[in-house]
C-alpha cells in the first residue's frame, strides 16, 4: 500500500482526528506475562514488519490533493512499557483513561504499543496478569479490522485483514456517479413509498448523554460469558441491557429517557472501498417495554437498518463520495465546526462492536483471556460502549465523562445498572 493514496473516507477521518480525538483503543488482558517483556516486544514488532498495513504513516504535505501512505519502519518506539502507580485493573483503566488525550499524529506514527505488566484484577485472571493495548489511528480503520492487525502481532497464525478496492477515479467520476446517485435515490424513495425498504430512522430527541462532556472521564469493563447471553445475539442482549441501564439512571437524574435511542455502527454490505467501511445507524431502545417485547423491537431496527443499508442507492452515494476531489473535500474538513449543535441526533449514546475470533493468540506466551475497546467522546456524545468478545468472552468497555451520568458517582451507579440488567436477562 506504500504510496497509496487515501480514500476520501480515510482522509475525511484523518483530518476530522484534529477536531474530534478519534484513535481507538483495543485492549486485551493476558493471563500471566512472558519472562522477557523486551524480547518479547521485539517479536511482536517483528511480526509487525510483516504487514504492510503496519508499515505506513500519512504523508498530507499540504498540497490540494489527498494525503498519501507512505512507508514507515517499525520501530521500538511504537512499543512503550508503563509503569503503573496502581497495578490494579482499576489503575490500569485509569492510565489507559488518560491515553486518551495523547492522541496519534498519524503523519508521523499510524499505531502505538502500549504493555502493562504484574497487573492484579484483571478479568479471567487469577494471578498478576498483563495488558497490552494498541492504539491506532482510525484512518487505518476502526476496530473491528485493526482487531486483525493485534491479533498478527500476537501471534495469530492465519490473519485475515480484509483488502479494500478503491474505485477508480478521473475527470468525470464525480458528475457520472452523482448523477448515478442522484437515480439511485429517486429508486430509493420510489421502494420507501412502496414499503419495499424502511425508511430513515428517526433522530432522538438530546439528552444528557449528549450535552458537550464536562468533568473527569473514566472507562469501566461488563465481563460476561458469551452463554449468558443466550436468547439473542451478543449486540442486541447488550443494547437492550443498555436500554435499561441508561433509562434508569436518567430517570434518576430528572431526564425523560422514553425515546431513548442509540447510534450503532454498522459494516457496510462488500466489496470495501476503504479501511473506514461501516455507517453510524439510529436504533431505537424502547425502555418502556418489557425485556422480551425490547429485544425483539432493538433486533426488529437492526434488521430494518441492514435492509436499508442494502438497498443500491446506498452503494451510489459511498461511489458519489468516492469521487470526491481533494480541494472540495480539504475545504469541508476546514468549515465544519464541531461546535454547532444539532436538534437531535441518530442517538444518546454509541454501541458498537468487535469480534476478535478465536481466543488463539498470546503475549509471550501468556495466553489471551479477554479483549475490549473503547470508543471516543465528542461533543455531541458523553456515553459510549463497545462490545468486545475473544474466544468465549465477552466484554463490554464503557467510556463516560461525568456529566453525562450525573456527578463523581454516576458511571459506577450505570456500570452496576448495566450488570443488573445483563444478569436479568
Amino acid at each position: 500500500m506504500t504510496q497509496e493514496r487515501l480514500t476520501p473516507i480515510d482522509a475525511q477521518t484523518f483530518w476530522l482526528a484534529g477536531k474530534i480525538p478519534n484513535d481507538t483503543f483495543l485492549l486485551f488482558g493476558f493471563d500471566g506475562g512472558p519472562a522477557d517483556v523486551e524480547r518479547t516486544l521485539d517479536d511482536l514488532a517483528a511480526r509487525a514488519r510483516t504487514s504492510p498495513e503496519l508499515s505506513v504513516r500519512v504523508d498530507d504535505g499540504g498540497s490540494w490533493g489527498y494525503p498519501t501512505w507512505v512507508p514507515r519502519d517499525v520501530d521500538r518506539s511504537q512499543f512503550v512499557v508503563h509503569d503503573l502507580e496502581r497495578p490494579t485493573w482499576a489503575g490500569c483503566l485509569a492510565a489507559v483513561g488518560a491515553l486518551v488525550d495523547e492522541q496519534l499524529d498519524a503523519a508521523q506514527i499510524a499505531w502505538r504499543l502500549h504493555v502493562f505488566t504484574d497487573v492484579d484484577g484483571v478479568p479471567g485472571v487469577d494471578r498478576p496478569g498483563t495488558v497490552v493495548v494498541l492504539q491506532v489511528s482510525h484512518a487505518l480503520g476502526g476496530g473491528g479490522r485493526t482487531s486483525a492487525h493485534a491479533a498478527l502481532m500476537f501471534g495469530r497464525a492465519d490473519v485475515h485483514v480484509p483488502e479494500i478496492h478503491p474505485p477508480g477515479t478521473g475527470p468525470i467520476s464525480l458528475p457520472v456517479a452523482g448523477f448515478r446517485a442522484a437515480r439511485a435515490h429517486r429508486r430509493l424513495t420510489a421502494d420507501v413509498e412502496a414499503g419495499v425498504v424502511p425508511a430513515q430512522a428517526e433522530l432522538r430527541p438530546l439528552l444528557r448523554t449528549n450535552d458537550r462532556p464536562a468533568g473527569p472521564r473514566s472507562l469501566r469493563t461488563v465481563v460476561r460469558q458469551r452463554s449468558e447471553l443466550a436468547g439473542a445475539t451478543v449486540t442486541v442482549a447488550t443494547l437492550s441491557a443498555v436500554s435499561a441501564a441508561l433509562a434508569a439512571r436518567l430517570r434518576a437524574l430528572g431526564d425523560d429517557p422514553s425515546a431513548l435511542g442509540a447510534e450503532v455502527p454498522m459494516t457496510k454490505p462488500p466489496p470495501r472501498l476503504a479501511y473506514n467501511h461501516f455507517g453510524n445507524v439510529g436504533v431505537g431502545l424502547y425502555p418502556n417495554l418489557t425485556a422480551h417485547d425490547r429485544i425483539t423491537r432493538i433486533a426488529a431496527d437492526l434488521a430494518a437498518r441492514r435492509l436499508r443499508a442494502a438497498h443500491p442507492a446506498m452503494r451510489a452515494a459511498d461511489l458519489a463520495f468516492a469521487a470526491t476531489p481533494a480541494r472540495l473535500l480539504r475545504w469541508g474538513m476546514g468549515a465544519f465546526d464541531p461546535d454547532v449543535r444539532p436538534a437531535a441526533v441518530t442517538g444518546n449514546t454509541v454501541v458498537s462492536s468487535v469480534n476478535c475470533g478465536a481466543a488463539d493468540f498470546s503475549f509471550g506466551g501468556a495466553p489471551v483471556r479477554m479483549a475490549t475497546a473503547f470508543a471516543g467522546l465528542s461533543p455531541m456524545m458523553g456515553l459510549t460502549h463497545v462490545i468486545a468478545g475473544v474466544g468465549g468472552t465477552v466484554t463490554i468497555g464503557v467510556h463516560a465523562a461525568e456529566s453525562a451520568l450525573g456527578g463523581p458517582d454516576g458511571m459506577d451507579a450505570y456500570v452496576a445498572g448495566l450488570e443488573a440488567a445483563l444478569s436479568a436477562g
